[in-house]
């Protein structure tokens, strides 16, 4: 990547990870803060408190992403930007898992994933597209390791509504950052875009939103019971950093060859498909892991397979999608909010009525119906020549 691809994909992927720090910096904490609240001793109630961040988000991905192409990415981020930073106000302010609730929905209203996608899509050429969009992926996984490592000293030296007011001051920086350091993209409204059903319809755009929903839904409700697994295996909630934090940096060593491989050789649908199978295999291998070592080495397999996709998914979408980018990340973005939801409210349900191993056993049924649908996946042609790119 030149510079200016370089540091509007980092400024654009930071950004990203804060609205994913958002949900992330909850998951090990929330379950546990919620029990001291009214309603906080029914999981399902927990599950719907937390995952209703992203089923509000996916009322609003399509929306703002098609508005994305036809005023601009700027204008979009920054009004999405700002509804987080109200949501994390009220969060802050009230310590009832009902306000809780709906500030994380007004949060979730500033749903600007897409556009923020669409945007390093803008900005980059077609060739270094999928290495930008594995730096945006990465600042997810970035994200969650940072969460996981710092929510409970948070936690526990301010509480849940700090939490909520550190996100609210984040928030407002990356308003700056948007406004001051990113140049803004040119409206794509004088070029005939596909209709949202053409977009919503096309087989390979089909496969990878089902992908995307799979892959979020077993991602929220496996870590509803990964942190009880490790206390269950003596190590107390404070510690889990020490797993975490090493389990994320070395996923991301050992997925960077297959990324170079899939580019370079242009076998991104082999590289995907190894990406679901580590994720199953995984989902497996939690199901009988009841030491540290074996948790954390089911947690490696997993990170893995989930950077991996983080990173190739959102630049498939993107390059299917052609001049209707913000569209498709839109009902990408959405499918993916609800697999969010999906899996908090199912995995809260099952851990109800079914035990904290069932979600595994849902986790690892749902990758297998995936792998199935990907497998049809036809390969990408050799890229074309890239002349959408915009620098200012």
């Amino acid at each position: 990547m030149n510079p200016s691809e370089l540091r509007s994909t980092l400024a654009l992927a930071g950004i990203f990870g804060l609205r994913m720090l958002g949900l992330f910096l909850l998951l090990p904490v929330f379950s546990i803060h919620a029990r001291g609240l009214p309603g906080g001793d029914h999981a399902l109630w927990v599950g719907l408190a937390l995952g209703i961040f992203n089923i509000v988000q996916a009322c609003f991905y399509i929306p703002l992403g098609r508005l994305s192409d036809r005023i601009g990415r700027k204008p979009v981020v920054l009004w999405g930007l700002s509804l987080f930073v109200a949501g994390a106000l009220i969060c802050a302010a009230k310590d009832d898992l009902l306000w809780i609730a709906i500030g994380r929905g007004i949060m979730g209203a500033g749903a600007v994933s897409a556009a923020i996608s669409a945007w390093v899509a803008d900005l980059t050429r077609e060739q270094v597209r999928t290495r930008a969009m594995a730096l945006v992926g990465g600042s997810i996984a970035l994200s969650f390791a940072l969460s996981l490592v710092i929510a409970a000293p948070i936690y526990r030296v301010i509480g849940l509504s700090g939490i909520f007011a550190i996100l609210a001051s984040l928030g407002v920086g990356a308003m700056l950052v948007t406004y001051y350091v990113l140049p803004s993209s040119k409206p794509t409204a004088q070029i005939e875009q596909a209709s949202l059903r053409t977009v919503f319809l096309r087989p390979e755009l089909m496969r990878l939103n089902a992908g995307v929903f799979v892959l979020h839904a077993t991602q929220v409700a496996m870590f509803l019971v990964v942190p009880r697994l490790l206390v269950q295996a003596g190590l107390p909630l404070v510690s889990h950093w020490q797993v975490y934090l090493p389990v994320v940096l070395l996923s991301f060593f050992l997925m960077a060859p297959f990324i170079i491989f899939g580019e370079k050789k242009q076998q991104l649908r082999k590289v995907m498909l190894l990406a679901i199978v580590l994720l199953f295999i995984a989902e497996c291998a939690f199901i009988g892991a009841d030491s540290v070592m074996s948790i954390a080495t089911a947690l490696l397999i997993y990170f893995v397979g989930f950077n991996l996709l983080e990173a190739l998914q959102p630049s498939l979408v993107s390059r299917f999608a052609k001049e209707s980018k913000g569209t498709a990340l839109g009902v990408y973005n959405t499918t993916q909010s609800i697999g969010l939801f999906t899996g908090a409210v199912a995995g809260g349900w099952l851990m109800d009525s079914q035990g904290d191993l069932s979600v595994f056993a849902m986790g690892a049924a749902l990758l297998l119906c995936w792998l199935i649908i990907a497998w049809s996946m036809r390969e990408l042609p050799a890229r074309a020549v890239d002349i959408s790119t915009t620098s200012s």
